[in-house]
């Protein structure tokens, strides 16, 4: 299998700058990560953009869909921001490519002790792999088809639509 993986962003690609105390963008971890995973099988890292994801537009997504849709791969990752990667994936989703693909992100960036980033992408990477084709949510350890997933703000976690919808839930 081969594997692309798109950069569009995000906290995951952030970095601390110390002289201004905020956090920005520089160059994608991305090439970094998959030197030193040492992988068996051929990666592509292609970057899309590197913007936050509160910032992305309607546009944006096209650029992604675009580059989705132009790549040869079968398996796609992107590492997308965690504030709007689900309507991301409802245009993705809404495409109905015949291929696997599969957006992450990290709640914390790589650049950070105790980030969730490499873990995040490395199960994206693996879901990748081996899931139906589709689009889908992979955070934490979960993954989640892209018609049913929400970003749970109170409690840092992407669930499914209906999680805490019951008659006894608030």
């Amino acid at each position: 299998m081969t594997l692309r993986i798109l950069a569009a962003g995000g906290t995951f690609d952030k970095r601390y700058d110390p002289i201004s105390g905020t956090l920005g963008f520089g160059d994608t971890h991305l090439h970094e990560i998959v030197a030193r995973a040492r992988l068996a099988q051929p990666v592509t890292v292609e970057v899309a953009m590197l913007i936050d994801s509160l910032e992305m537009t309607e546009q944006h997504r096209q650029v992604l869909l675009e580059r989705c849709r132009a790549a040869a791969e079968r398996a796609i990752v992107i590492v997308h921001g965690t504030d709007t990667m689900v309507e991301t994936a409802g245009v993705l989703g809404q495409a109905g490519l015949d291929k696997r693909i599969v957006l992450t992100g990290a709640m914390q960036p790589y650049s950070v002790a105790g980030s969730d980033a490499l873990f995040n992408l490395g199960f994206a990477m693996g879901w990748a792999a081996g899931a139906e084709p589709g689009v889908w949510v992979a955070m934490n350890g979960v993954a989640h088809v892209w018609h049913d997933v929400r970003k749970n703000r109170e409690r840092g976690v992407f669930e499914p639509l209906s999680a805490g919808q019951g008659p006894d839930q608030p």
